[in-house]
């Protein structure tokens, strides 16, 4: 009796191995699969903001409007309005006009707000080349968003910290205690809670410079992003 209570307990622990190897063998791949999608996107919006480049966009007004709608581009059945690029953790990402569960399989999301009311949050999934890696960024760490009428917006990091998933207007809503102009957040390890990355506008929006990417189809030898 004994033997084969133990031949069954061996036979669900394998099974739990099984399982455990199979869930982390479908994470990476789906990691994976949405690191190809959002470079493919990136690529296709940088290609769009290069085209445009040569029609001399003008500068910023010399006030900015906080009312004013923020320019979209349809790329693939999605809109987006700009991408980010944090040098820090090397990530360089496009992001949709509007947040949803099937669209942050493919990219980050605006969840609320504007670069023009200084108060856009961003959200995405915490997959290793998404916004996993904004939990390590340091006081003072660069971000920069570059919007699809070709300004870039430079802001700089002054917080990390941990909100709750039902602590939404905290999570959307500066104070006069916790101030910012844009908010980087995904998911904690284990989805429990929130990590919010806080970051402050350093300078009046500029004209990019914006360079086609490279197809690595054209070179051999050209390194593929990171």
């Amino acid at each position: 009796m004994k033997q084969k209570i133990g031949k069954i307990l061996m036979a669900l622990g394998a099974l739990l191995i099984l399982a455990s190897v199979a869930l982390l063998a479908y994470n990476r791949w789906d990691a994976d699969r949405a690191d190809k999608a959002s470079q493919d996107a990136l690529q296709k919006l940088e290609e769009t903001l290069v085209n445009e480049a040569d029609s001399e966009p003008e500068a910023p007004p010399p006030e900015l409007d906080p009312e004013q709608e923020m320019t979209e581009v349809e790329i693939d059945g999605w809109n987006y309005i700009g991408y980010l690029s944090i040098p820090a953790v090397k990530l360089n990402l496009p992001v949709m006009s509007q947040w949803s569960y099937a669209g942050l399989k493919v990219a980050p999301g605006r969840y609320s707000g504007s670069t023009y009311a200084d108060n856009m949050v961003v959200c995405a999934h915490n997959y290793a080349k998404h916004f996993s890696p904004i939990k390590w960024l340091a006081i003072g760490s660069q971000v920069s968003f570059t919007d699809m009428d070709g300004l870039c917006w430079e802001y700089e990091v002054v917080s990390v910290e941990t909100v709750q998933p039902t602590q939404i207007e905290k999570m959307i809503t500066a104070t006069d205690e916790n101030d910012w102009d844009l908010t980087l957040f995904t998911c904690t390890t284990g989805g429990n809670a929130r990590c919010a990355v806080r970051c402050v506008r350093t300078g009046y929006p500029t004209v990019a410079q914006v360079e086609q990417a490279e197809d690595p189809a054209d070179s051999a030898v050209s390194p593929a992003r990171q």
